[in-house]
């Protein structure tokens, strides 16, 4: 890779529109595809999503519990599943959300972010709460090798709240102190830095700076309520950086190919017409 998360992620969602589809194969999604609730239904699911939508969508997000489950067997289909999705030209990020300290942070990061991995991705997302800092393994190894990471800042569920808006001795509240380090990594980036945040599209009245010149992982929009039509009054000036993820409303579509890509294509519009 020549070019760093940031600028290769503005110029896919440019170029194929601001949607990210996650890989959720869940029990009751495989079901409902007819699928097994075993490691050839697991597969079966990764490899129709990859097929539909790698060649068509910015960004492609498997959730790493729903193949960590299967065991070894598992971890091969989403191997396999990253591989396809970045050769068809979809950036991959791994929701995996790992955070921890010292050496442990480092052996996540090698494994998610460094290009010798079988798991190498174009992006992971972290969690943040054990400090800032506990990241910089992984902000360090996307540095390197061009990938990027989208810590957790003001998430969807209602029992973020507890922990995202309680308050430092500085008056920060814990999302803003996050947003800000987060902006601190992007500085002087261009056309957008490769550290970016979660935050909820289904959040309203949000009291914080979400302009961190760098992406915005907004999941939210489809099951849980939000639309795009709701991203420019959640996301205000930040809307531009905005990356709506959708996974049961496309998925849902499934196991047809065509209906697959007709659904995220239908999500594209609405977004482009909803923040421009």
């Amino acid at each position: 890779m020549t070019a760093p998360f940031g600028t290769r992620l503005r110029q896919a969602m440019d170029k194929r529109g601001p949607l990210c589809v996650g890989i959720d194969p869940h029990a009751a999604l495989l079901e409902a595809w007819g699928l097994g609730d075993d490691v050839a239904g697991l597969e079966r699911f990764a490899r129709t999503v990859v097929e539909a939508l790698a060649g068509e969508v910015a960004v492609l997000k498997p959730q790493s519990a729903f193949f960590e489950r299967f065991g070894s067997k598992g971890i091969a289909v989403l191997e396999r599943a990253v591989a396809d999705a970045r050769s068809a030209g979809a950036l991959v990020l791994m929701d995996a959300k790992r955070g921890d300290i010292g050496s442990t942070m480092a052996a996540y990061a090698d494994a998610f972010l460094a290009p010798t991995s079988p798991l190498f991705s174009d992006a992971v997302t972290v969690s943040p709460y054990l400090g800032f800092g506990s990241l910089r393994p992984a902000v360090d190894a996307a540095r390197a090798s061009g990938s990027g990471i989208f810590a957790l800042a003001l998430t969807s569920n209602p029992e973020g709240g507890t922990v995202q808006l309680a308050r430092g001795a500085d008056g920060l509240t814990v999302a803003q102190s996050v947003l800000r380090q987060l902006a601190a990594e992007n500085a002087d980036a261009h056309p957008m830095g490769s550290f970016g945040a979660v935050v909820g599209a289904t959040l309203r009245d949000i009291d914080a700076e979400l302009d961190i010149n760098g992406p915005l992982l907004a999941p939210g929009v489809g099951a849980q309520g939000a639309t795009p039509a709701d991203l420019p009054a959640v996301f205000g000036a930040a809307a531009a950086n905005v990356l709506p993820s959708v996974s049961r409303d496309v998925l849902k579509h499934g196991p047809s190919v065509a209906a697959l890509r007709e659904a995220s294509a239908r999500f594209v519009d609405e977004v482009r017409r909803a923040i421009g």
